[in-house]
């Protein structure tokens, strides 16, 4: 049986350990004692890093990130972050039935299922035209590709890398070019609303998700731009009553969503809507960013994060305006700025 108890978000210093991790990084190393592994464990709570010490590690001749572990030792205080020390590991098949990935993975804060009702929500809202109404729900429609979005990650590492977190990207980008669309009305709301909903569909090709998440051969080779494109063309061939158009500015902001060459993307914008795309695309994946370490800052009491690579700064924490009317902790998921409709 591989039902598991520990969690790494509850794990502190002196407590024993005997319980079920991903091995979510793993290193040989030489000390002057011989050789060790130096490890990272992960499940749904977070991360924690851990030592197999000389002779112990010669056990162990070969350890790859993605596998599920059996870990027994015990937590130590290192540099003020906990520690595994492994008196033994066992490595366990991801394949039995008993294995729960969610106990493992990071996941959405909304669940997934409720993050697509929500895209198919905007998409009766804001779709008046006949033809883009049925062309959305048509891709979302699709077995494979309705599948897929519910358990891709946004990214490897960077931003939303976790299960769902290619959907909650999307809405979010989705609800932000709709919210511009209030102030800026003169924008095609509705081939801006099926660009921002399918703009990084690519990515549930791109990556393999699930404990590994790297990036597939056509991911490598292709990349998430190109792959989507080839995703969506069949379905922008069978919808005759889409105007070509229209097709033509969907196909340029998908292609055009990175901004500039030098971000990865073919072409830069050359449209007002493909500008929307890119800002709301680019300030959603930074705002998870600093999200992501805000709730590491908040965990250790910090005003200002480590230096944050993709940012190319440390980010702060300000004093928040009070609001008498709601509990400090009350944040609605889904709340936007700006109400969606015109």
């Amino acid at each position: 049986m591989t039902q598991k108890s520990q969690y790494i978000q509850d794990l502190t210093p002196g407590i024993p350990v005997n319980d079920y991790f991903m091995l979510s990084a793993a290193s040989l190393a030489q000390s002057r004692n011989g050789p060790y592994w130096n490890l990272t464990f992960q499940d749904a709570t977070g991360k924690v890093d851990g030592k197999i010490w000389s002779p112990k590690s010669q056990e162990y001749p070969s350890l790859v990130a993605g596998q599920i572990t059996r870990v027994q030792g015990f937590v130590e205080s290192y540099r003020d972050k906990n520690q595994l020390k492994v008196d033994h590991l066992e490595l366990v098949s991801a394949d039995q039935p008993s294995i729960d990935l969610a106990d493992y993975l990071p996941t959405s804060k909304t669940p997934p299922t409720e993050l697509l009702e929500q895209v198919e929500d905007l998409i009766t809202e804001h779709m008046k035209y006949a033809p883009w109404k049925s062309f959305c729900r048509k891709v979302l429609s699709n077995d494979d590709i309705r599948n897929r979005l519910l358990t891709a990650p946004g990214a490897k590492t960077v931003h939303h890398a976790y299960i769902g977190g290619l959907l909650e990207h999307s809405l979010r980008v989705a609800q932000s070019c709709m919210a511009i669309c209030n102030v800026y009305r003169d924008l095609d709301r509705q081939t801006l609303l099926a660009g921002a909903i399918f703009h990084d569909l690519g990515k549930a090709w791109e990556l393999t998700g699930g404990l590994a998440n790297d990036y597939t051969d056509e991911g490598r080779l292709l990349g998430h731009i190109q792959l989507g494109q080839e995703k969506l063309e069949p379905f922008l061939k069978r919808s005759k009553s889409l105007d070509d158009g229209l097709k033509l500015h969907f196909r340029h902001l998908i292609t055009s969503h990175h901004g500039e060459h030098e971000f990865g993307s073919p072409v830069r914008p050359n449209t007002p809507e493909a500008f929307v795309l890119h800002f709301a695309d680019n300030m959603d994946a930074k705002l998870n960013i600093i999200d992501q370490a805000y709730e590491d800052m908040e965990k250790t009491d910090q005003q200002w994060s480590p230096y944050l690579r993709f940012l190319e700064r440390s980010v702060f924490r300000p004093t928040v305006t009070p609001d008498m009317g709601k509990k400090k902790n009350d944040k609605p998921e889904n709340q936007c700025l700006l109400p969606l409709k015109a």
